[in-house]
């Protein structure tokens, strides 16, 4: 995620990291590529009557607009779903917590376990959700008890949680939980498998691929084209319009395509990293767990993970 301090408007205007320019200044060059043989071939393919006018452009310019706007409300209702699953996520983290430290006779050793399995949890889901090796940051984080049990397993972030439901089950088997403050509790574990659910509901179901397929078509083919019927009326101009326009269309489409998977390290992804700090930080602050993890910065391109 781009994190910039605020920007006079005219500064803004020259940003380049975190913009898409990036990724699509190629397709970029081209358009323009493009725009150069239609001036050059200009004369040449006009005495045979060939003639393209901006009437079409107009309407099929149009049609892509609307259908460019549907594809990146989609991809933003995915990036908003995905950061609302994980800003509940963390409000559940603190609940669990103060749910437990409110336990009477509980131990503080015993509380330090739970905190280990919860902050397991909020990396191993990280790592799953970004396909990286969680190995290290659960040896970190875990209990030595619960080692064995989590490492070793296909599926880390499940069975840490399962983890949390047995350690919750001994604490009532010790008499230290009732039936009431046990369902409670459960409930908030019932709630961090849902937003783990979410979250892979959102990380393996993409936008429709077709639907992508042909909206991509349309503004490539419509981008090429383009020069053409710019020309005759444009002629020297022609590169700077058709460039213009083609960036309009071509940067919605890649941001679109960018925030279809809002749990990459791109720079308009969520910064994983720095909510599970957050969530470290929040968390071992409330179980007077000193010092804590420093928060995470952006990085000279200000961009953070």
């Amino acid at each position: 995620m781009i994190v910039r301090p605020r920007q006079h408007w005219f500064i803004r205007l020259f940003d380049w990291h975190g913009s898409v320019l990036v990724s699509i200044v190629f397709r970029l060059s081209l358009n323009l590529l493009m725009s150069v043989i239609a001036i050059i071939g200009y004369p040449w393919y006009s005495t045979f009557g060939i003639h393209l006018t901006t009437a079409p452009f107009s309407l099929i310019g149009v049609s892509i607009a609307i259908f460019l706007g549907f594809r990146n409300n989609a991809s933003y209702a995915r990036f908003i779903e995905a950061r609302t699953l994980w800003g509940n996520m963390h409000i559940t983290q603190r609940s669990l917590l103060r749910q437990i430290k409110c336990i009477r006779g509980i131990s503080a050793a015993q509380v330090q376990e739970f905190v280990g399995l919860q902050l397991a949890f909020s990396w191993a889901m990280k790592h799953r959700l970004r396909k990286t090796d969680a190995q290290a940051d659960l040896a970190r984080l875990l209990p030595e008890k619960w080692h064995s049990a989590v490492l070793s397993h296909p599926m880390p972030t499940s069975q840490t949680l399962l983890c949390m439901g047995e350690w919750l089950a001994q604490r009532r088997d010790e008499g230290l939980v009732s039936d009431n403050v046990w369902q409670s509790i459960d409930d908030n574990l019932n709630h961090l498998s849902a937003y783990l659910g979410g979250c892979d509901r959102l990380a393996s179901t993409p936008i429709p691929f077709a639907y992508s397929l042909i909206l991509h078509r349309t503004v490539y083919l419509f981008c090429t084209l383009l020069p053409f019927a710019l020309v005759a009326d444009l002629h020297l101009m022609t590169p700077l319009v058709s460039v213009f326009i083609s960036y309009t269309f071509l940067s919605l489409e890649s941001l679109a395509e960018e925030l279809e998977d809002p749990f990459g390290t791109a720079p308009n992804h969520l910064p994983l990293d720095a909510l599970c700090v957050n969530i470290e930080r929040n968390l071992k602050a409330m179980n007077n767990d000193f010092p804590l993890p420093e928060p995470r910065q952006p990085d000279e391109h200000f961009n953070l993970t």
